[in-house]
């Protein structure tokens, strides 16, 4: 279960665990809709971050995090994250599995890592 220690005023230092991931994972699954931009947005933007370096803050992709968490860290100037790589692999799966269904509920965006190019929503 997450772990989270308020250091200070300002500070938070948070410990996730594999079975937080499988928790995200689930929540996601239960709740595609209101999560589909965020299954999206993890499932194509973790590999970039070599996976287990991947934040949640670097693509607006916190909210099923911070549901997870029951709370919200922006309202901290910093927090730092401790999990292990399992946690972090186990979360890509789950999103992996979940990204097509999520993909349908999303709708077409320009941009998204569909197989076309950014600006095919342009006329030539």
């Amino acid at each position: 279960m997450a772990q989270v220690d308020i250091i200070d005023d300002q500070t938070l230092r948070i410990t996730l665990g594999l079975d937080d991931a499988v928790t995200m994972v689930q929540l996601a699954g239960r709740e595609q809709a209101k999560y589909a931009e965020d299954i999206i947005t993890i499932y194509e933007k973790m590999p970039g971050f070599a996976f287990t370096h991947f934040c949640f803050y670097a693509y607006d992709s916190a909210s099923l995090f911070e549901h997870m968490l029951g709370m919200d860290p922006k309202q901290y100037m910093s927090f730092s994250l401790d999990a292990p790589d399992s946690f972090f692999h186990a979360l890509y799966g789950g999103m992996a599995a979940l990204y097509e269904s999520a993909k349908e509920l999303a709708g077409p965006e320009p941009g998204r890592e569909t197989g076309g190019d950014v600006n095919d929503h342009v006329p030539r």
